[in-house]
């Protein structure tokens, strides 16, 4: 293993390690991308009598239609009981860096600083911000931002 390699999952473990922290939340943030399928069937659903009588549930068939593909941004405090999950259909830099200000804005407005672990995709960067809001607002964001990113091959 290299040295950066154990570096970043060292700096993950300990951030794991921290006590909770309402002001500092620990957030982690991934994402995936999903194929999205659509019944092509509609599911035959068992009378509420017969079901109570003899617990027959209804049947869906296995016949599906593709219906394109969903990215899937999936956010995460372990800690503090917390998760929120987004689909959208694609994985830009606007869709990342719109999903951070969500984070800072909505979800922990108050937070003192969002400690928060990131993969290595290219989009997932501080610079996403600038490329995204203006100067004076990507920098409110990103001040709210304490970025700890696991290892290549790690997450």
């Amino acid at each position: 293993m290299s040295s950066e390699f154990v570096s970043r999952m060292e700096d993950v473990l300990d951030l794991y390690s921290q006590p909770v922290d309402q002001k500092r939340p620990l957030v982690c943030f991934d994402e995936k991308l999903c194929q999205l399928i659509k019944n092509v069937n509609q599911p035959i659903l068992p009378k509420a009598k017969t079901q109570e009588k003899s617990g027959k549930v209804g049947k869906i068939d296995y016949e599906y239609e593709r219906n394109g593909t969903g990215n899937l941004f999936a956010f995460l405090a372990p800690y503090l009981g917390w998760r929120h999950i987004q689909v959208i259909h694609r994985s830009t830099v606007v869709d990342f860096a719109h999903c951070m200000k969500e984070l800072v804005n909505i979800h922990f407005p108050e937070a003192s600083v969002i400690r928060l672990v990131l993969d290595n995709l290219n989009t997932h960067t501080i610079a996403a911000l600038y490329e995204v809001f203006e100067p004076a607002e990507a920098r409110r964001i990103a001040k709210k931002l304490e970025i700890h990113h696991t290892p290549k091959h790690g997450s």
